[in-house]
C-alpha cells in the first residue's frame, strides 16, 4: 500500500513563494494577500458575487430549511434551519488543468 501525503497551500505558503518570484518583501506580499481576501469575504457577506476570469466564482447561496436526524437517536427528528452557505464553481482553465492532472 502506496501512503500519499496530502499538503495544504496555505497562505504563508503563498506569501513566501509569490515573494521569491517577484522580489516583492514577504510583508508586503502577505499585505496585499489579506486585503485581497477581505475584500472577497466583504463581497460575499454584501451578498455579491466574485467572478475571477478562468478561475471560478463565489457566490452566497441560501439554504432552505430542511428535516433532519440524530445520527445517535434516529427517531429523533431535528429541524436545519435555513442558513447562508458560500458555493464555488470552477471555471473553465481550472476545470481542464484539475481533469488533466
Amino acid at each position: 500500500m502506496v501512503e500519499t501525503t496530502i499538503k495544504n497551500l496555505t497562505k504563508r505558503d503563498l506569501v513566501v513563494r509569490i515573494s521569491e518570484e517577484t522580489g516583492i518583501i514577504q510583508q508586503d506580499v502577505y499585505t496585499v494577500i489579506q486585503k485581497t481576501l477581505d475584500y472577497i469575504v466583504d463581497s460575499l457577506a454584501n451578498g455579491d458575487a466574485v467572478e475571477f476570469r478562468n478561475f471560478g466564482v463565489f457566490e452566497v447561496c441560501t439554504r432552505k430549511q430542511r428535516i433532519g436526524r440524530n445520527p445517535n437517536k434516529p427517531d429523533q427528528i431535528v429541524t436545519i434551519p435555513e442558513r447562508k452557505v458560500v458555493r464555488f464553481k470552477a471555471g473553465k482553465i481550472m476545470k481542464q488543468k484539475i481533469t488533466d492532472a
